[in-house]
């Protein structure tokens, strides 16, 4: 995570002290193992594929997932997270393969309507994405529901997809107008290996908006003291929504769409030819508009 957070200039912000603290990120994946470097971040857990009452992962893309965005210190003296003192609520909607109806995302998210301001979420964490022509009916609730939560005030961060470098290949809800679509900026150095879902979308918008780091990222694996190795736009979206934990943390009045605009204002540099995106994420400068 230190190249990771060199990558975002992530630096003074933690000599400033910002760590998350208070911000509540509602993450929907294959669950979180309850490491000791994640416990206490946990505060909420809903098992739509098995039905269990405690936290678990039977995959280790969501565990992954904790660990970048908020993972603290483990048996290794290793902090992992961008925002390792914001909590999580985890929704399982992803089994042990890491496969998942959209109805269960779906009735997450409904969860989440009712209950987002008595748990005070801020963020959500949607590390996955669907092919646009799979189930267009309910992939067109799934996009309304995340819409309505951001007009709501919650900040919603989704994947690009890994279907790129061609056009048209960003994934549901990806596509949304409204919502934050994060993509690899490995892509930019490593052009002959890009795999970022790109736009633009069927109503000409540029995604994705912003770029981080997602390629060979190493964060928990299932087990204590285990680490892994991943790649994905999966791993770039916890990498802002953590950025964003720390904006929110030094103001919390901020709505989804003023970050969304601080963000466009904050990339660290402007990207014309390689990729139809804003930017790379600059943590620091972000955090100095503040």
């Amino acid at each position: 995570m230190q190249r990771v957070k060199k990558e975002v200039c992530a630096n003074k912000v933690y000599r400033d002290g910002y760590t998350g603290k208070g911000v509540r990120i509602a993450l929907l994946d294959t669950g979180v193992v309850p490491l000791m470097g994640l416990k206490d971040r946990i505060v909420y857990f809903k098992d739509y594929v098995n039905g269990k009452i405690n936290a678990y992962d039977d995959n280790g893309h969501g565990t992954h997932i904790a660990g970048i965005l908020c993972g603290g210190f483990d048996n290794n003296k290793q902090v992992i997270g961008m925002a390792p003192k914001a909590e999580l609520l985890v929704f399982k909607i992803l089994d042990k393969n890491g496969n998942g109806s959209t109805k269960k995302a779906i009735k997450a998210l409904e969860w989440i309507e009712k209950n987002h301001k008595k748990y005070k979420i801020r963020i959500i964490n949607f590390s996955m994405g669907y092919l646009s022509n799979a189930n267009p009916s309910l992939q067109t609730v799934l996009i309304d529901k995340l819409e309505n939560l951001w007009d709501e005030g919650v900040v919603v961060v989704t994947a690009a997809g890994n279907g790129g470098p061609k056009e048209n290949t960003i994934t549901v809800p990806g596509v949304s107008r409204k919502v934050i679509t994060v993509g690899s900026s490995d892509d930019i150095y490593e052009t002959s290996k890009s795999y970022s879902g790109r736009g633009p979308t069927s109503c000409c918008i540029v995604k994705p908006e912003i770029l981080s780091p997602g390629s060979g990222i190493v964060s928990y694996g299932l087990k204590e003291g285990e680490y892994e190795v991943k790649s994905g736009t999966s791993m770039s979206v916890p990498i802002v929504c953590g950025a964003l934990a720390l904006a929110l943390e030094k103001n919390p009045y901020l709505g989804p769409t003023e970050l969304k605009i601080l963000l466009y204002d904050t990339v660290s540099q402007k990207i014309k030819n390689l990729t139809p995106s804003w930017g790379i994420l600059d943590v620091d400068n972000l955090l100095k508009m503040l």
